[in-house]
């Protein structure tokens, strides 16, 4: 039916814009037979002559539609003559007989999107497009339209769709106005009328009563939220489906935009953002139609009834811990900018900015002055190893000194295959918004699989650290005697240390020699020491995140708030200090690259011990006491297995910090 109509559009050279925009058409539009035209439909149909009546085929009478003249005049469709779209109207010369057809009988239903999606494929054709934009964007909304519950059939009558064009859009006086105009006012604020006036009329209800709502009706404020901008115009989607509860959060921000980038930074939002639909969304706690201030007593985040809100989800019988009492202090949008709104939060971000800040502008310079120090001491050698030859006695030379035992190995290992494997199942989550991030969650199994992974993870790491202090108690207890806090063999910073330092500062700049160090540098005790801190931090932070019921029944809700500020930003700190600073340190300087197996194989030569820590292997030569500690150089297969292992834990730890680079640098 609509093809005759529009073949006949198009031999009439009918300008396609009159249809795409709300501007009259500039082309001249040949007038219909006589007995055809506008002027003639319109004649009975205006409805100024009462109620058209005809009868139907049941007997009953059959109002027929009026058609206002001037809405008409106004609209998209003023050039174009009934009988394009009503083509089964074929003589209308003898009205008692109405149009030369059975009075009774219906006309044909117009088929708005075919017409309109027919006249799209003729400009692209004709390469046009460019001259009608507008009617491309009427395509696209027929698109989306063709996939959204509306088009679905009914549920009571399955040959009609849920909602058709012109239950939205009056056919005959349809025309949206251009933005920024008085009348695009007025056209917005009817909206909510047209989808609740006939279909929606609970949703209208509640939404009238709304802030929403309240801001249309008593307001006339046009800028408030209208149905369409929650669930869009054309693309409208089932509300229990996850395709609208995935983009209604991001519909609220569109208005929101501060809410909705705090929403993304909490677990909540992050899940949302990797595609998962099951954790709260906007109206899981604000409500959908019937949103309040948040002042409001009656409003469901109101600080008397967030406990009752929050128990929707957070409920024992739906596999979540029942809500604690913490929980109504929790600050779903808190942020560390707003120190009057949020102190508590904006300290902790405070204190983890300046720790951050500090240990990187330290300990990058420190990385960077290092690398040109020792560059340019390479450049004069000409290629030359650092350690000069026959520098330790003939009877010792080929021979290897014990660095690390199996057992500080095995850690080390551990240590670092579980900080790896903490890293790639947390950074999903905390950069939610990054490209690679969804992918890899679902490579992971989902946020479910990855949090179970993530915690195993974390009691293996902790698991190394507290046995890590078990046997070093152990070892000092035994020894207890021989053991000097402060002695060349200990691990806690001295006055030595800061000496050292000072000297590795001159050094660097060419003021003096390279420093001669005992068994532990000064950098090595800051690797030692830093997880102390860190492990703490992340340790406790994940633990009150891991089992929000139990301490929220004792801590306030702000605590998960600064919790995961350190969890978070320590987690970061301490990823891109070991793969930037420690490997820098151990396997990156000139004199070390590309590698350092001294951990992995655990002995190094005594050559390299000597030009190391010079003043321990000068102390037991004095002592007698080296001999004791020399091994056998390690097997082929035994450095061979070690380099292949030092590699691959490089190349993993430096891909991570590649995907953190990403993430940070997308984010920030």
């Amino acid at each position: 039916m609509w093809l005759t109509g529009l073949s006949w559009l198009l031999s009439l050279g009918l300008s396609l814009p009159a249809l795409a925009t709300s501007q009259s058409p500039s082309v001249a539009v040949p007038a219909a037979p006589p007995s055809l035209d506008n002027a003639s439909c319109l004649s009975c149909h205006d409805g100024k002559k009462g109620k058209l009546e005809v009868p139907g085929s049941d007997g009953k009478a059959r109002a027929l539609r009026s058609v206002a003249r001037d809405k008409f005049g106004e609209s998209v469709h003023a050039n174009m003559e009934c009988v394009a779209c009503h083509t089964d109207i074929v003589d209308n010369a003898d009205k008692a007989n109405a149009h030369a057809k059975a009075p009774d009988a219906a006309l044909k239903k117009v088929d708005c999107a075919g017409c309109h999606e027919e006249l799209w494929q003729q400009t692209v054709k004709r390469g046009k497009e460019s001259e009608r934009p507008r009617l491309g964007v009427v395509a696209q909304n027929i698109a989306a339209y063709r996939k959204s519950f509306h088009a679905r059939p009914n549920a009571d009558d399955k040959t009609k769709p849920n909602a058709a064009c012109d239950n939205c859009h009056d056919t005959h006086s349809f025309n949206v106005p251009t933005k920024d105009s008085p009348q695009r006012n007025q056209w917005r604020l009817s909206i909510p009328t047209v989808c609740g006036g006939t279909c929606h009329t609970d949703e209208l209800e509640a939404y009238l009563g709304s802030v929403h709502g309240k801001e249309i009706s008593k307001k006339l404020l046009a800028q408030a939220a209208v149905c369409s901008d929650c669930h869009t115009a054309h693309s409208i989607s089932a509300t229990s489906g996850d395709t609208f509860k995935l983009m209604v959060s991001s519909n609220c921000g569109n208005c929101h935009v501060d809410k909705l980038e705090t929403y993304k930074g909490t677990f909540h939002g992050q899940v949302s953002t990797l595609g998962y639909a099951y954790t709260a969304k906007c109206y899981n706690c604000h409500g959908s139609h019937e949103i309040l201030r948040v002042n409001d007593p009656k409003s469901m985040v109101y600080p008397t009834n967030r406990m009752q809100t929050c128990h929707q989800c957070h409920d024992s019988a739906k596999g979540l811990p029942d809500v604690p009492a913490g929980f109504a202090s929790y600050q779903p949008h808190g942020n560390g900018h707003d120190f009057a709104r949020y102190p508590q939060i904006w300290i902790a971000w405070q204190i983890m900015v300046q720790l951050l800040v500090g240990t990187f502008g330290f300990f990058w310079l420190h990385t960077l002055l290092w690398f040109y120090r020792e560059y340019k001491e390479r450049q004069k050698r000409a290629g030359q190893s650092h350690i000069k030859p026959n520098s330790v006695p003939a009877h010792v030379e080929g021979k290897h000194i014990q660095r690390f035992s199996p057992i500080w190995r095995l850690a080390h290992l551990t240590f670092a295959l579980s900080l790896m494997v903490l890293t790639l199942t947390g950074m999903p989550l905390f950069y939610s918004g990054v490209s690679w991030a969804p992918k890899l969650m679902a490579a992971l199994g989902g946020p479910h699989s990855a949090g179970i992974i993530h915690r195993v993870a974390a009691v293996i790491f902790a698991g190394v650290f507290f046995f890590h202090l078990i046997y070093v108690t152990i070892r000092i207890t035994r020894n207890w005697k021989d053991f000097k806090f402060f002695g060349p063999n200990s691990l806690i910073p001295n006055l030595q240390d800061g000496k050292d330092m000072l000297a590795m500062f001159k050094w660097f700049f060419g003021k003096g020699p390279r420093p001669i160090f005992d068994r532990w540098t000064y950098w090595e005790k800051f690797d030692y020491w830093a997880p102390f801190w860190g492990v703490t931090i992340i340790g406790v932070s994940g633990l009150m995140m891991w089992l929000p019921g139990f301490f929220g029944a004792f801590l306030p809700g702000w605590i998960f708030n600064v919790a995961a500020i350190f969890h978070g930003e320590e987690a970061f700190l301490a990823v891109v200090f070991l793969f930037t600073v420690h490997f820098f340190n151990n396997h990156f300087r000139p004199d070390k690259f590309p590698l350092e197996v001294v951990m992995f194989t655990g002995t190094f030569s005594i050559e390299e011990f000597k030009h190391d820590h010079g003043l321990e292997y000068q102390r037991l030569v004095d002592s007698g006491e080296l001999e004791k500690y020399l091994v056998d150089a390690p097997s082929p297969v035994k450095l061979a297995a070690s380099k292949v292992l030092g590699f691959t834990l490089i190349l993993i730890g430096l891909t991570l910090l590649t995907m953190v680079g990403i993430g940070f640098f997308t984010t920030h």
